[in-house]
């Protein structure tokens, strides 16, 4: 008895909530819509900011979107991007729109990303995100050249030689150490190995000609640059751009929690790791929830949702018509001809409009790059 009492009074209070109209909605606009759009490109800016080493990502598509609604509390945007990793080292002043995606015979890097924003009158700000970074195939493209660990030996000499090149032939009268490597590849060639590097660089307080103990300048004020070096270690070409002092940012100084700068150390120190720099590429963050929201430890209860459904604003309609049902067939010896009804009057019938049936994908979007 007492528990058929309890479930009657859980079910007076369910239906309470509907009444009050407290019970979570949730939306699910086009993945290409402008509203989706918009919590995306905010979702990647907020990402590179908390990325402090490796590269800036760029937004390929949006794969879902949904838009969780309770009265009396800000909307929460649950959002699964497809994001690729550009050629813009996180230190690069140059807009992530202006940045080139590595392409996938260089071993491009695809990053599966959850994230969970809010809405609040002050505009849309991320509260958590997770992140599944992983490298593309290479399968179709034989003798491209292939990633090696950021401790390959031989990819190392070549760092250490063309930056001690760099820093004896370079006018800006600064000496540069390495601060990270970017990535390290090597590709089969009729000499043997050749090798291909890509490195983040420092300024320090030497100048080009002193041989004193250099120490790098503090992060916030330092000269900073990507140079990219190939060939081996005695023989071998690089170039390096230098991001002007007044342009470079910190990359995590808009981040709404600060996170720890990962100024990685790759022969010695105390960021030094083996296991971090036995990887091929940089990786994303796999958890970032400060807050402890649990929006992305799993899906809200949907049983206790209702789902509000946005067509997309330019979807095709198809339009069908119905004719009048036909009756049972009629014997003419038994019963007497019908009388024959004007075709022009049947013109000036008006059909018979069923729902519109979209046929535009609503989700995912489109890719923007490949």
């Amino acid at each position: 008895m007492q528990l058929w009492v309890t479930v009657a009074v859980l079910g007076l209070l369910v239906m309470g909530s509907w009444a009050q109209g407290v019970m979570p909605t949730f939306s699910l606009p086009p993945c290409d819509s402008p509203e989706a759009e918009a919590a995306a490109l905010v979702a990647q800016d907020f990402l590179n900011a908390q990325h402090t080493h490796g590269y800036k990502y760029a937004l390929n598509r949006i794969e879902k979107i949904k838009i969780l609604s309770k009265p009396g509390q800000a909307d929460t945007y649950l959002l699964e991007l497809d994001l690729l990793e550009t050629t813009c080292h996180v230190l690069d002043p140059t807009p992530v729109s202006q940045c080139p995606v590595r392409q996938k015979h260089t071993m491009a890097v695809e990053a599966d990303c959850d994230f969970a924003l809010t809405n609040t009158t002050q505009g849309l700000s991320v509260v958590a995100f997770k992140c599944k970074t992983e490298t593309e195939s290479q399968e179709e493209c034989l003798g491209c050249p292939s990633l090696v660990p950021f401790n390959d030996t031989d990819g190392f000499q070549l760092i250490e030689n063309s930056l001690d090149s760099f820093n004896k032939n370079n006018t800006l009268n600064t000496k540069f150490a390495l601060l990270e490597i970017g990535r390290m590849a090597s590709q089969i060639v009729s000499g043997g190995h050749k090798y291909f590097a890509e490195y983040a660089i420092i300024g320090t307080n030497c100048t080009s000609y002193d041989e004193d103990i250099c120490i790098p300048q503090n992060h916030t004020v330092a000269i900073h640059g990507l140079c990219l070096a190939e060939g081996s270690a005695n023989l071998n070409d690089v170039d390096c751009k230098i991001f002007s002092p007044t342009q470079t940012v910190d990359p995590a100084s808009n981040a709404t929690v600060r996170v720890q700068q990962l100024l990685h150390a790759h022969t010695f120190g105390p960021h030094y790791h083996p296991t971090i720099h036995d990887l091929r590429h940089h990786k994303l963050t796999a958890l970032h929830d400060p807050a402890a929201s649990g929006l992305l430890s799993a899906e809200s209860d949907e049983s206790a949702e209702v789902v509000v459904v946005v067509p997309p604003k330019d979807a095709p309609v198809v339009k069908r018509e119905v004719s009048a049902p036909e009756g049972p067939a009629v014997d003419a010896t038994v019963k007497p001809e019908a009388p024959a009804v004007d075709a022009t009057v049947m013109s000036k019938k008006p059909p018979i409009i069923l729902k519109p049936i979209l046929l535009a994908p609503i989700c995912p979007g489109k890719k923007k790059h490949f």
